[in-house]
C-alpha cells in the first residue's frame, strides 16, 4: 500500500473531488461578480466540472490501492464505482433542474452550490478510513441536503420538509457518533477503521456488551441515513415536500453514500463479529420490503409512493450487504445500485414534466395520459417496469443477481420474502400503467385534459425530456450488459 501524503496535484487520487471544489470556486466568484447576467452559464459550469471529474475518474481505474490525507481516506476500486455512481446521479440530475428552476424562480446559484457540495460530501464518504472523516463527509452531504429540501422558500410545504428532514437527520447523527465513540473507547483510542478492528481483537472486545451496544447505535445511524424502517418516518414527508429535482437527488445519490459507509464498516469491523450479529439486519431488511411495498400500494402521491417504494428498494440492496464480499454481495449491491440509479432518476425525470406541465402529483391525474403525450406516458412504463423487476428490462436482472448472491450466502427467509414483496410491487406500478392507457373520458382529469400537447410528440424539446429518454434506454438495455457490468462490479476491492 503506498501512502501519499505528498502528492502532486495533477496526481491526486482526491483530483475528482478537488475540481468540484474548483467548479464551487468559479460559480461563487462569477456569480459575485456578474450578478443579475443570465444564470444559464453556471449548469454548463457544472456540468463540465461534472463530466471533467468523471473522466479523471477514469483515468485513475485500476490503480493500486492507497491511502492519502494522513490516512483520512482510502481510495480503491470500491470507492471509485461508488463515486462514480455518485457523479452520474448529480450530472443526470441537473438537466432536470434548468427548467423546474426557472418556473419556480429558485435561486439558481445557491441550488447548485448546494448540489455540489452535497455531491463533494457524498464522494468523500464513499472513501473516509476514520471515524472523524465518517462524521464529517456525512456532515458535508447532509447539510446542503437540509437546505436543498427547503430551497422553495415561499413553499410551507418545502420548509416543513427541510425542518423534518434537519431534526431527523440531527437524531441520526447523533445516535451514530455515540456508536463511534464506543467503538474508539473499547479499540483502546483508535480512529482509523483497520486499526479500530485490530485493536478491538487484540483487547478481546468483539464479545462485549460495550460492543453490541455501539453496534447497535452504528447500525440505527446508518439506518436512518438508509431509510430503513423503522427508522424510514422522515423519508415519505420530505419527498412529498420538497421539489421534485431534489428528492431525485437524495433518492439516489444519498443512498449511494451512506450504502457505500455500510458496507465499508460491515466489512472492516462489525463482520467479524459473530454470525448472529446478522440477525438485525435481517430483520431491518425484512421490515423495509414488507412495509415499504404495503404502504406504497396505499399512497395517492406519486412522490410519497416512490419514497416507500425507495425503502423496500434499499431492503433489497442490504441483502448483498449481509450476503458480504465471499458471495459476490458487494458486487451485486453496486450492480443494482447502478441500474437503480437509471431507472429511479427517469421515473422522476416523467414526475418533473408531468408536474412541472399540471402542477400535480397525484396519481389519479395521471389517467389518460398516453392519449395527450404518448413520450412521456411510454418512458414511463418503462421505467415503472424495470423497477418491478419485470423482464427483459434491466431491474430484472439487478433483482435476479442481488437475489442469487443471497440465496448462495444462505438468506433463504430474506430472498423468498423479498421475491414475494417484489409481486406486490408490480401491483401498485401496474396500477399506474393502466391509469396511463385509460380510454375512458370520465376517468380522464382535467389536468390531462388540459395539457398542453407538442405538434410533435416524439421530438424532445428540453433537458427534462432529453434526460428522460436517456435514462429510459439506459434502464433497458443495461440489462443486455449485464456480463461485463457484473464483471466490473466483481473487481472492486474493499
Amino acid at each position: 500500500m503506498e501512502d501519499s501524503n505528498s502528492f502532486s496535484a495533477y496526481n491526486s487520487p482526491i483530483l475528482p473531488e478537488l475540481i468540484l471544489i474548483l467548479g464551487l470556486i468559479v460559480i461563487l466568484i462569477t456569480d459575485s461578480l456578474f450578478d443579475g447576467g443570465d444564470k444559464y452559464w453556471s449548469y454548463s459550469v457544472s456540468l463540465v466540472t461534472l463530466t471533467v471529474s468523471m473522466v479523471v475518474l477514469l483515468l485513475q481505474w485500476g490503480e493500486e490501492p492507497v491511502s492519502t490525507l494522513l490516512g483520512t481516506l482510502r481510495i480503491n476500486n470500491s470507492s471509485n464505482i461508488f463515486r462514480l455512481l455518485i457523479l452520474i446521479c448529480t450530472s443526470l440530475r441537473i438537466p432536470l433542474s434548468v427548467d423546474y428552476i426557472r418556473c419556480a424562480k429558485m435561486a439558481t446559484t445557491e441550488f447548485l452550490l448546494f448540489v455540489l457540495a452535497a455531491t463533494l460530501g457524498g464522494m468523500f464518504l464513499c472513501s473516509v478510513n476514520d471515524l472523524v472523516s465518517i462524521f464529517a463527509a456525512s456532515e458535508c452531504l447532509a447539510l446542503p441536503s437540509y437546505s436543498l429540501s427547503g430551497c422553495m422558500k415561499k413553499d410551507v410545504r418545502s420548509n416543513e420538509a427541510a425542518m423534518k428532514y434537519l431534526l431527523m437527520g440531527g437524531a441520526s447523527s447523533s445516535i451514530l457518533i455515540y456508536g463511534f465513540s464506543l467503538l474508539y473507547g473499547l479499540s483502546g483510542g483508535e480512529i482509523q477503521l483497520q486499526e479500530i478492528a485490530n485493536g478491538l481483537i487484540s483487547m478481546r472486545m468483539y464479545n462485549s456488551v460495550g460492543m453490541a451496544v455501539s453496534t447497535i447505535f452504528t447500525i440505527a445511524g446508518i439506518g436512518f441515513k438508509l431509510s430503513l424502517v423503522p427508522f424510514h418516518q422522515w423519508t415519505p414527508d420530505v419527498y412529498e415536500g420538497s421539489p421534485a429535482p431534489v428528492v431525485a437527488f437524495l433518492s439516489v445519490a444519498s443512498k449511494i453514500a451512506a450504502l457505500a459507509l455500510a458496507t465499508r464498516l460491515f466489512h472492516i469491523i462489525i463482520s467479524p463479529l459473530p454470525s448472529e450479529w446478522h440477525l438485525p439486519l435481517e430483520i431491518l431488511a425484512i421490515l423495509s420490503t414488507i412495509l415499504g411495498n404495503l404502504i406504497a400500494v396505499t399512497q395517492t402521491s406519486m412522490k410519497r409512493m416512490l419514497a416507500y417504494s425507495s425503502i423496500s428498494q434499499i431492503g433489497y440492496t442490504l441483502i448483498g450487504v449481509i450476503a458480504g464480499d465471499s458471495n459476490n454481495g458487494y458486487a451485486s449491491v453496486i450492480t443494482y445500485m447502478l441500474i437503480y440509479t437509471l431507472m429511479n432518476l427517469g421515473t422522476f425525470a416523467r414526475i418533473i414534466l408531468f408536474g412541472s406541465r399540471t402542477g400535480t402529483d397525484n396519481i389519479r391525474d395521471y389517467a389518460g395520459l398516453y392519449g395527450r403525450d404518448p413520450l412521456l406516458a411510454l418512458s414511463l412504463v418503462l421505467c415503472l417496469l424495470s423497477l418491478g423487476g419485470i423482464p427483459p428490462l434491466a431491474g430484472f436482472f439487478g433483482k435476479l443477481y442481488l437475489f442469487w448472491c443471497g440465496w448462495k450466502a444462505g438468506l433463504y427467509l430474506l430472498v423468498s420474502i423479498a421475491l414475494i414483496t417484489s409481486v406486490i410491487s408490480i401491483y401498485y406500478y401496474s396500477g399506474i400503467i393502466q391509469l396511463l392507457f385509460t380510454g375512458r373520458d370520465e376517468r380522464i382529469t382535467i389536468h390531462v385534459q388540459e395539457y398542453e400537447v407538442s405538434p410533435h410528440p416524439s421530438v424532445p424539446k428540453n433537458s427534462i425530456e432529453i434526460t428522460m429518454i436517456l435514462c429510459a434506454v439506459a434502464s433497458t438495455i443495461s440489462g443486455t450488459l449485464m456480463n461485463p457490468i457484473i464483471s466490473i462490479a466483481q473487481g472492486t476491492i474493499l
